[in-house]
C-alpha cells in the first residue's frame, strides 16, 4: 500500500498523457451529441470516486448527475429510460458484476456508455462505447490508492469532454501537487502513533472533497478496523455532532474557497468540545492552522489555488487524499496490521 501511494504522481502523469487525446475526441462527440443526464455506477472505492465525479460534473458542466443504485437493475429488473443520457461505470478491475449489468442495460436502453477502469482487457472496457484507462499498472494491495486518484483524474477528463472550462496546463500541475503531498509522509508516520488505540472516528469533507471523507473513512475501516463515519460539515452539524466529545478523533479536509466558511465554523465547534481534530489543507488556506481551529494541521507544502474559471478548490481532491492514505497505511503498521491483506477481503469483489 505504501509503495503504491508513492507511485501516484507518476500514474497521474502517465494517465493524463495517454488519455488527453481521448478526452479531446470525446468532446467533439458530445458537441454533436449532447446529453441531458449523467448516471454514474460504481461500488466501494470507485463509488467514492463517483461522488467526486458528481460534484465536478455538475459544477463544471451544469448537467445533472445521478449515482446509480445497481439493485434497481440487478435485483428488481426495472427498465429505465436513459435516452439522451450518458451512463458511466467506474471499476478498478472492470469486473464488478453489478456495475457491468447497469452499463449493459443502459446501452440497450439507448444511453451513451463510458467506462473508467485500470484494466484494458476487462469486461467493462469491452462493454463501454468509450473507455478512459487509468494507467496505474498492477495494483497489488487490496486497499486501492493509485487507482482511486487515477479515477479522479479521469473524471477531470470526462468533465472536459462534456464541455467544462478545464485547461490541460492546470491538469498537468496535479502530479506535482501530489508529489508535494508525499513530502508529509514522515510527519504523518509520527502523528499516526498517537492514534494507535483509536477505535472510532469521523471523517469530514464538503463539496469537491466530500468524496475524500468517504474514501478516508473506508481506508480506516478496511486497513485499520476503525469504525469511521463520514459526513459533510453540514450534515455533521445537523445532529451527529452530538456523539462527539473530548478526545474524539475528527479528520477534516480544509481547502480554501467556498467551503471554508462552513468548515471553519465546524472546526470552532470541535475545538470547543476539545475533539482530537486533525486538518488536511495546503498553503493556499493560511487560516486553516489558526488558533481555535484544528489541534493538528497537515499542510501540503504547495499552493493549490489557481486562476481557473472553476471553484478555487477544484484541484485539491487528488493531493488532499494522499495524507489520508499515508495516515491509514501508517496507522495500520503502528497497530501491527497488514494493510495489503485486510481480513475477509479480496481485490476483486463481485456482487449483484
Amino acid at each position: 500500500m505504501a509503495a503504491e501511494i508513492r507511485q501516484q504522481p507518476g500514474v497521474i502523469e502517465k494517465t493524463l498523457k495517454a488519455e488527453w487525446r481521448n478526452a479531446v475526441k470525446l468532446r467533439e462527440h458530445f458537441t454533436h451529441h449532447p446529453v441531458r443526464l449523467i448516471v454514474l455506477a460504481a461500488r466501494g472505492t470507485s463509488d467514492n470516486a463517483a461522488q467526486f465525479g458528481r460534484y465536478l460534473l455538475e459544477i463544471s458542466t451544469g448537467i445533472p448527475v445521478s449515482l446509480a443504485a445497481p439493485s434497481v437493475s440487478t435485483l428488481y429488473g426495472a427498465k429505465l429510460n436513459l435516452r439522451e443520457a450518458a451512463v458511466v461505470a467506474i471499476s478498478q478491475s472492470g469486473e464488478s458484476t453489478d456495475t457491468n449489468i447497469v452499463l449493459e442495460r443502459a446501452k440497450a436502453s439507448g444511453a451513451f456508455t463510458a467506462g473508467i477502469t485500470n484494466e484494458a482487457e476487462s469486461t467493462l472496457a469491452k462493454l463501454a462505447q468509450h473507455t478512459f484507462l487509468v494507467r496505474a499498472g498492477k495494483e497489488r494491495s487490496v486497499a486501492a490508492t493509485k487507482t482511486y486518484t487515477g479515477q479522479l483524474l479521469c473524471f477531470y477528463l470526462l468533465a472536459y469532454a462534456l464541455g467544462a472550462p478545464l485547461e490541460l496546463a492546470d491538469l498537468q500541475r496535479i502530479a506535482g501537487w501530489t508529489e508535494a503531498a508525499l513530502k508529509l509522509e514522515k510527519e504523518i508516520g509520527e502523528r499516526a502513533q498517537r492514534y494507535c488505540l483509536m477505535r472510532h472516528a469521523v471523517c469530514v469533507g464538503r463539496g469537491l472533497n466530500y468524496a475524500n471523507a468517504f474514501e478516508f473513512a473506508l481506508k480506516l475501516m478496511e486497513t485499520c478496523y476503525v469504525v469511521a463515519e463520514r459526513f459533510s460539515s453540514a450534515d455533521l452539524l445537523h445532529g451527529p455532532i452530538a456523539m462527539l466529545e473530548s478526545t474524539f478523533p475528527a479528520f477534516v479536509f480544509c481547502p480554501p474557497g467556498v467551503t471554508w466558511k462552513a468548515t471553519k465554523e465546524l472546526l470552532g465547534r470541535l475545538h470547543s468540545i476539545q475533539a482530537e481534530t486533525l486538518a488536511i489543507t495546503d498553503r493556499s488556506n493560511k487560516a486553516a492552522g489558526a488558533k481555535g481551529t484544528a489541534k493538528v494541521t497537515l499542510t501540503i507544502p504547495a499552493e493549490l489555488a489557481t486562476e481557473s474559471k472553476l471553484p478555487e478548490e477544484v484541484f485539491t481532491p487528488i493531493p488532499y487524499i494522499i495524507p489520508a492514505q499515508l495516515f491509514a497505511a501508517s496507522l495500520a503498521a503502528a497497530r501491527g496490521l497488514d494493510p495489503d491483506r485486510p481480513r475477509t477481503l479480496s481485490k476483486v469483489t463481485r456482487t449483484i
